[in-house]
């Protein structure tokens, strides 16, 4: 792409540390997300709290910005949540057994 006006030069420019700065918050939401499951896989309740108010926060965080909409910020929250009420409710109920 022939770039030979200064403005579409600078437009390029802002646009691709844009493009990164985007590429990097997603990849730390979807690192979170891993290491939550992880954990909750390992069965360790505190570890995943943990982790899971660090995810929420981050999407809050990416959605605030407009790096990902609302609703697939509401979404994977909601997923997560489920995943560990789901997860942790069995192994209580197991304990109480």
């Amino acid at each position: 792409m022939a770039r030979n006006q200064t403005s579409a030069q600078k437009r390029h420019a802002q646009s691709e540390k844009r493009r990164l700065r985007n590429k990097m918050v997603k990849t730390e939401c979807r690192t979170y997300a891993k290491q939550f499951v992880a954990l909750v896989e390992k069965k360790d309740k505190e570890g995943a709290e943990a982790k899971f108010r660090q995810l929420s926060s981050r999407l809050d965080s990416a959605r605030g910005k407009g790096i990902i909409k609302a609703n697939a910020a509401s979404r994977k929250k909601s997923r997560m949540a489920h995943l560990f009420n789901k997860t942790f409710a069995e192994s209580s109920a197991e304990n109480k057994a």
